[in-house]
C-alpha cells in the first residue's frame, strides 16, 4: 500500500513537474507569457524584473501524468480533471490577458458545479459540540443532474461554496515566492495521511489518498522553481490545482475540518480581506496590497522568511489536526482565527500609524 498509494504517486508527480517546469519556463519566455512589472500595473506586484507566469501548467501536467497511471477512470475522476482543465485554460488566458475578476469568479462557480455535479458533495459533518453527525443530504430535488446524481440542496451547495472559497483563498496566498506551493504540498500531504485512516479499499478513499499525494508531489516539484528568487510564478492557472485540493478535502468523509485547520492562516487572511474590502466600500474581487504577507513585507521580513512562516504554521496545524478530536479541531480553528485576526488588526493599525507619521 505504501508504494502504490503514497510513494509512487508522489514521486511520479514530483519528477514530472520537476522536469516539465524548466521546459515550460523557456516556452513561456518565447511566447511572452511573462509578468513584467513595468507593464503589469497590479497593486500586489513586488518583483522587479520580468518573470514567466503560467506555473499551473507544469503542475497540472505532473498531476495528469501521475493520475493517468494511478487513478481509475471513473465518472468522478473524469469530471474532476475536466473541470480542472477548464480552470487551467481560463487561468492561463488570465495570465496572458488579465481577464476581469468577475469572469474568473463565474468560471470558478462553473468548475465547482461541474465537480459537484459528478457526485462529489458533503453528505454530513461531525457535530463538534454535541457529538454525533449532522446530515446534509436529506433534502434533494428529484431531477437528475449530470447522470444519476440528484441535486442535494445543502450537501451540494456547501460543497460548491467550499470549492470556490478554496480556489480564491489560495489564489490570494501566492503573494511571495514559494508561499503557495508549500501550503498546497503540506495541506495535500496531511489530507492524504488522514485518508489512509479510512478503509483504503473503498474506491473513493483510495482516489482521495492517491490524488492527495499526487498534488503534494507536484506542488513540491514546482516549489524548486518558485522559491525565492522565483524563476516562474504559479499564475492564475494554478486555480486548477486549488480546485483539486479542495475536492480531495471533501472526497471522502471527515477531512473538511482538517483542511480548514491546516489552511487556517490563509483562510483567516481571506476572511479578513473580504470583510476589510467590503467595509471600506471596495469590491472584494479587486486586489490590494494589504494581505498578511504584504504586511510582513512592510515590516522588513524577507520573502523566504514569510514563506517559511506560512509553511511552519501549516505543518504545525496539520500535525495537530491528525491528533485532535472534532471538538479539538473546532477549538483550534477558533484560536487560529482569533490569533491571526488579531495579528492582522495590529499590523494594519501599525501600518496606518507609520503612514500617518511619514505624512507629517
Amino acid at each position: 500500500m505504501f508504494t502504490n498509494v503514497i510513494l509512487f504517486p508522489f514521486l511520479i508527480a514530483f519528477i514530472a513537474t520537476l522536469v516539465t517546469t524548466p521546459i515550460c519556463i523557456n516556452i513561456f519566455k518565447r511566447i511572452g507569457l511573462i509578468d513584467d512589472p513595468r507593464s503589469h500595473k497590479h497593486p500586489a506586484v513586488i518583483h522587479k524584473k520580468p518573470i514567466p507566469r503560467g506555473g499551473g501548467i507544469p503542475m497540472f501536467i505532473g498531476i495528469t501524468l501521475a493520475g493517468i497511471i494511478f487513478l481509475p477512470l471513473t465518472k468522478i475522476v473524469a469530471a474532476l480533471f475536466l473541470a480542472a482543465l477548464i480552470a487551467l485554460a481560463i487561468g492561463t488566458l488570465d495570465d496572458k490577458f488579465d481577464i476581469s475578476p468577475y469572469v474568473r469568479f463565474f468560471i470558478n462557480i462553473v468548475v465547482a458545479v461541474t465537480v459537484v455535479g459528478s457526485g462529489i458533495g458533503i453528505p454530513f459533518v461531525t457535530n463538534p459540540l454535541g457529538g454525533g453527525t449532522l446530515f446534509l443530504n436529506t433534502i434533494r430535488f428529484s431531477i437528475d443532474f449530470f447522470g444519476n446524481h440528484s441535486v442535494i440542496i445543502f450537501s451540494d451547495l456547501i460543497a460548491i461554496i467550499w470549492l470556490v472559497w478554496v480556489m480564491n483563498m489560495l489564489n490570494w496566498s501566492k503573494g511571495v515566492d514559494g508561499q503557495m506551493p508549500g501550503i498546497v504540498a503540506i495541506s495535500a500531504f496531511v489530507i492524504g495521511i488522514l485518508s489512509l485512516r479510512f478503509p483504503v479499499f473503498d474506491q473513493t478513499n483510495l482516489i482521495s489518498a492517491k490524488l492527495s499525494f499526487i498534488l503534494s508531489g507536484a506542488a513540491l516539484g514546482f516549489l524548486f522553481f518558485n522559491f525565492y528568487p522565483a524563476k516562474i510564478f504559479p499564475g492564475y492557472g494554478a486555480t486548477a490545482i486549488y480546485l483539486l485540493l479542495g475536492t480531495v478535502s471533501i472526497l471522502s468523509s471527515a477531512k473538511l475540518a482538517t483542511a480548514i485547520l491546516v489552511m487556517g492562516v490563509p483562510m483567516t487572511d481571506g476572511i479578513f480581506t473580504i470583510i476589510r474590502r467590503i467595509l471600506s466600500g471596495k469590491s472584494p474581487f479587486w486586489h490590494d496590497k494589504k494581505h498578511l504577507h504584504h504586511l510582513l513585507l512592510h515590516l522588513k521580513f524577507g520573502q523566504r522568511q514569510i514563506a517559511l512562516f506560512y509553511w511552519t504554521i501549516s505543518a504545525i496545524l496539520g500535525s495537530l489536526s491528525l491528533l485532535l478530536s472534532s471538538k479539538g479541531k473546532l477549538f483550534a480553528v477558533i484560536m487560529v482565527i482569533i490569533i491571526v485576526g488579531g495579528m492582522l488588526l495590529f499590523l494594519h493599525f501599525l501600518l496606518r500609524k507609520t503612514n500617518d507619521e511619514n505624512n507629517l
